[in-house]
């Protein structure tokens, strides 16, 4: 009985270290800020769209 319990801690105590490990992640703000907005506009199509034709002409 005493195995079973000095195991059993072992693998609890093991699982809990385990458990514990967190990856952390760092993007720079500037590029995460321009993807989501480049995101945004082409879900909701935001931009724009010119006609034919009105290429290279000033509104």
């Amino acid at each position: 009985m005493r195995l079973f319990a000095r195991a059993s801690g072992i693998v609890l105590t093991g699982a809990l270290l385990a458990g514990c490990v967190t990856i952390n992640i760092y993007f720079p703000a500037a590029a995460a800020e321009k993807a989501a907005d480049k995101i945004i506009e082409e879900v909701w199509q935001l931009k724009p769209e010119r006609a034919p034709g009105t290429e290279g002409q000033n509104k």
